[in-house]
Parts: C-alpha cells; structure tokens; sequence
C-alpha cells in the first residue's frame, strides 16, 4: 500500500454529501473541484498504487491502480467537471447534483477496484445513485426510473451470482487469482449481467427508455458511466476475448445506428448510438488482442468526449426551445451559432472523421477486426473467423448508419428551412464545457500520440498502427460520402418508418401489467393465509375458552354418537360410544393425514 493514497472515490462522494445540503453555488464549485482533482490525480499516481482492506470479512483491493483503471479515472474525473460547470448553468438543483457526485464516486469505486467484490458492491451502489438522478426530475422520469431500477437489479443480481461461482472455482475474489471469470457457469452470467449494463441487444430496452426523460444535465451525467464501467467490467472478465463478445458488439453497433435512423426524439436518437457505439467497444474486448483492447479503451475515453458534447450540445437546445422533437425545429444554425459548432465537432468525432478522435480510436477496433477475421483466432472459443469479415462489415455498416444519424439530426434541427423558434444561444456556463470538450475531440484527433500516452497498451500502439494512412482515410472519406448519399437518399421513407417500434412496445407493457398481477396474486394470497389463521387463531382461543361445550357441538354432529341431553342447563354428557365402522373410519383418517403429513 502507498502511504498517502486515497482512493479518488472519496472526495467526489464527500463532495456529494456537502452538495446536497449546502448552498447551490457552493456544491456545484465542491463538484467541480473534486471531479478535476481526481483526473488529475489519476493522471500523476504511480502505477502499482493499491489498498488491501477486508470487505465482509475478505480479503479485497479496494483501490488498485494499472492502465486500465487510470484511463478510466482520467476520462471519469475529466468528464466529470465540465458535467458539473454545465448542470450548474443549466439550472441543476443541488440535490440532483448530489445524486450525480454520488454516481459518479461509484462508478470511480468500480472502476478503480482490484477484486470482484468490491466492483459489485460498487456496481450495486452505481445502480442506486443513478435511479436516484433520474428519479430526481419527478414526471415521466419517475417510471421510467422505476423501468431503469428492474433493469439493474436484474443484472446486478446476475453479476453477484456469477462472482459466487467464480470465488467458488477460484478461491478468491481477486482479478488476479484467475484470468477473467472461470468455470462453466461463471462466464455466462457475467456476461448477460453485465450485457445489461453495456446495452446487449435485448437487453438494451432500459438506455433509450431512461435518458431522454430526466434533465437534460442529468442526461450528460448518464450518457457517461453505466455503460462504460460495463465496458470496463467486461474486459476484466474477459481479458483475453472472446468469439461471440466480439460478434455481439458487431451487431450493436448496426443496431443501435439502425434504430437511431428511426428516432424523432433528439436524446432518444443520442441514447440509441450509445448502443451503437458502445458496440464498438465490446467487438475491441471481444477480439481480445493487445492492440483492440487498447483500441476498445481509447474508444471509451473519445466516446465519453464526445457523446458527453453531443448531449450538452442538444440539451441546450431543448433548454432554450422547449423542444425535443427534430421534426419542429430547423434553421438554428442562424442563431444558436456556438450551439452548432459544438454539436458540428461532436457530430465529425461520433462519426469518425480524420482529424477528430474517433477516427483514431474506432479505426483500430476496425482495422483489428479485419486482421483478426483474416488470421487470429478470437477468444478462448478456438474457433477461428477464417476468411468471411463478417464481423468487420459489421462494423462498417454501423459507421455508414452512424454518418446518417448524425446528418440527420443535424439537417432536422439546425438547417431544414428557416429557424422555426428564435431561441439565446448557449450560457457562458454551458458554452465553457461544450467547447472545451469539442477542442479535445479535435486535439486528440490531430495529435494521437497523447491519447495513445493515457491508454493502456501504449507500446503496442506504437509498434502495430498508424493513424493516418491513406487506406484509413479513404474509408473513413467513403463511409462519409456513402452516410451523405444513403440519408438523402432514403429521407423520406425513414421520416415515415418512425412508427417501427422497439421491443419495448411489448416488454414495457408486460413488465408493468404482469409485475402488477403478480403483486396482487401475492397480496390476495397473502391476505387468504391471513384470514385463514385468524380463523383459527380465533377459534382455537375460544374453544381453550369453553371446551366443554365445544366437545358437546362438535360429538352431537357426528354419527353413531350418544349424547346426554342435558339436565341442569350445561352442554351435557357425552357419551363416546360409537359402531364398529365409525371407529374404524377415524383410525384410517388419522393414519392417512399423519403420512400426508410425513411425506409432503
């Protein structure tokens, strides 16, 4: 343990913890600071840096620093303080900033965690504050909230279930006693667990569900760090990768851009290329070598960039207009200039143009791709791609739809005739953030090696790719021009194909209608258990009571029984004298309950 370290969840949930009660100006400057302080701290700590406390009486590494977790720290901390600087500006109250540091500590506590233990204690805690951010802003957010909550509680409960099997296989809960999750059952719960978590398709109903409900500074928050320390977790189960990973994250990256051609709400369409582009990500950790799981981190830290801009960038035009759908705006480049530029860079890093950081980081996942279908076996699965490149043409379909989706949402709200509304532009506070994560996007677009400096894997980097070369930049400049042509081309028939629905249409309904049956079929047997032992409970005090004139009731009804009439007003004598056959069908009675008893 290196004296002095503190893990960097710590000042960011303190700073929660002051947010939610001191003053709004005063939280938010507490925020930001220690968010900023946390990347920088991140950026400076040596490598090797741990904590060794018991957790539950085990032996755990509450915080542990490598590659990995101090990319993730860097890119979480500087995230983090321009979503404060922008919530701030955008009317945040400081609760639900509170709720948002308290995310955002929990997801670090994940992150930066050296067992499994401690990541699902953290990932359970993440689960919670983000319920919490989203419930915050009340109205179609609270059901939504409630959707979200299920969600991950299912797969937060898959998680556990599969780190009980890997402590049973491994001995211990360290990332270090076994490489990723071992055993026949492990693996597969982790994997739909934390598929939850990442968007697997069927899984993934909870994302574009949940974030264009709450404010739209909480959507920045949440565009951020669930998926991503999904990503993360994925990769530590599955250091070396793995063959049907890799073709899952292939099909979410069509998926999500498909479905994002659909969508007329602006966060909804933003929340399906999370899908999209996140499937980027877990094809670099499904392919598993060195190279595309640097590629798969440096796609993590870009992404944070700049969906985190893309999400300012509409959230401030629904924050002066009122409007979400793409449909009713238009011509707003006029008058929200600062508000374009940002959506512009935002909208050339998604998607991959040269000189922005997209490029760089999603062109390593596709050049891997197309290497690894050619010559490497992925995954442990042994099972080789051979010649077929299915899983790089998945990824190029998913860059042409991803050029769509953002030419689309571009044209719909800031071209597509005259400005319909005549909105301010962005805040100074709103404005600082945007446009300093835009020149990131295009800094680390422009000069690569300082990204690939924070990735893990740096060496690896260096000696297998080069960013610019003309093949990279032809097929970036094809998947633009293909993006171009294919939405003007299908305009019309994709403005009327926004009535196909998403899974949700039938699981959302289901969930709510059967989750309310179930609760009732619960409730009414419950109540029926109830009123049957207060019937016996009643009558088994009032016959303790009287249970002479109880014995009298009961013996008169049964046959062959002589009863006494009584002579001084009481219940009268018994007589138990009975026949033969009375007698013998209480003995066969008696005995036929006592095995029933016995063997049920």
């Amino acid at each position: 343990m290196l004296a002095g370290s503190i893990p960097p969840f710590v000042p960011v949930l303190l700073a929660a913890l002051v947010a939610a009660v001191a003053p709004r100006k005063i939280g938010h400057g507490l925020g930001f600071l220690s968010t900023a302080a946390v990347a920088v701290g991140s950026l400076l700590v040596p490598a090797g840096t741990y904590l060794t406390p018991r957790l539950f009486g085990f032996g755990t590494v509450l915080y542990q620093v490598d590659g990995f977790s101090r990319t993730m720290g860097i890119i979480f901390g500087l995230i983090g303080a321009a979503a404060v600087v922008y919530a701030y500006s955008s009317g945040a109250e400081g609760t639900q900033t509170a709720a948002a540091l308290g995310y955002v500590g929990t997801s670090l506590g994940a992150v930066f965690a050296g067992d499994w233990l401690t990541l699902v204690f953290f990932w359970e805690l993440m689960a919670v504050t983000s319920t919490l951010l989203v419930w915050h802003h009340g109205g179609r957010a609270v059901r939504a909230g409630f959707r979200y909550a299920v969600a991950h509680g299912i797969g937060g409960s898959l998680v556990l279930a599969a780190v009980v099997w890997q402590y049973a296989a491994a001995g211990s809960f360290l990332f270090g006693a076994a490489p990723g999750v071992v055993g026949p059952i492990a693996p597969a719960l982790m994997a739909i667990g934390v598929g939850v978590n990442v968007g697997f398709i069927g899984l993934h109903t909870w994302l574009p569900d949940t974030y264009p409900s709450p404010h739209i500074a909480a959507s920045v928050f949440l565009c951020v760090y669930t998926t991503k320390t999904g990503v993360y977790a994925m990769f530590r189960a599955f250091p070396e990768g793995h063959l049907w990973i890799a073709y899952m994250g292939g099909a979410m990256a069509v998926f999500g851009a498909s479905m994002a051609l659909l969508q007329e709400d602006m966060r909804r369409l933003l929340s399906y290329h999370i899908i999209s582009q996140v499937g980027y990500m877990i094809a670099g950790v499904g392919i598993g070598t060195t190279l595309a799981t640097a590629g798969a981190f440096g796609h993590i830290f870009n992404h944070i960039l700049y969906k985190a801009l893309l999400f300012m960038s509409v959230g401030v035009v629904i924050y002066r207009t009122g409007i979400e759908d793409i449909t009713e705006l238009g011509g707003l480049w006029r008058v929200m200039p600062v508000t374009f530029a940002a959506y512009l860079f935002g909208a050339a890093a998604i998607s991959g143009v040269p000189g922005f950081n997209g490029f760089v980081s999603k062109g390593i996942i596709i050049a891997e791709a197309h290497k690894s279908v050619a010559n490497v076996v992925i995954g442990p699965s042994s099972v080789p791609l051979g010649g077929e490149d299915l899983l790089w043409w998945l990824l190029i379909v998913g860059g042409v739809g991803t050029f769509m989706s953002f030419i689309k949402l571009g044209y719909y709200v800031f071209f597509h005739g005259p400005a319909s509304v005549d909105p301010e532009d962005a805040k100074p506070g709103q404005a600082a953030p945007m446009l300093s994560v835009g020149a990131l996007c295009l800094a680390l677009g422009l000069f690569d090696g300082v990204l690939f400096e924070v990735l893990p894997n740096t060496a690896a980097i260096a000696e297998g790719y080069t960013t610019y070369t003309v093949p990279h930049v032809v097929e970036s400049v094809a998947l633009g021009v293909a993006g171009f042509a294919g939405f003007f081309a299908l305009k019309g028939p994709l403005s009327r194909a926004t009535w196909i629905p998403d899974v949700d249409r039938v699981l959302n309904p289901a969930v709510f209608f059967g989750g309310r049956a179930l609760v009732r079929a619960v409730t009414e047997s419950w109540a029926a258990v109830d009123r049957a032992v207060v019937a016996v409970a009643s009558g088994a005090t009032a016959v303790g009571a009287d249970p002479r004139r109880y014995a009298f009731e009961g013996a008169r009804r049964l046959p062959g029984f002589a009863v006494a009439a009584p002579t001084d007003g009481g219940v009268g004598e018994i007589d138990l004298r009975s026949s033969i056959g009375t007698g013998v069908f209480l003995v066969v009675l008696s005995l036929a309950v006592v095995l029933v008893v016995l063997f049920l």
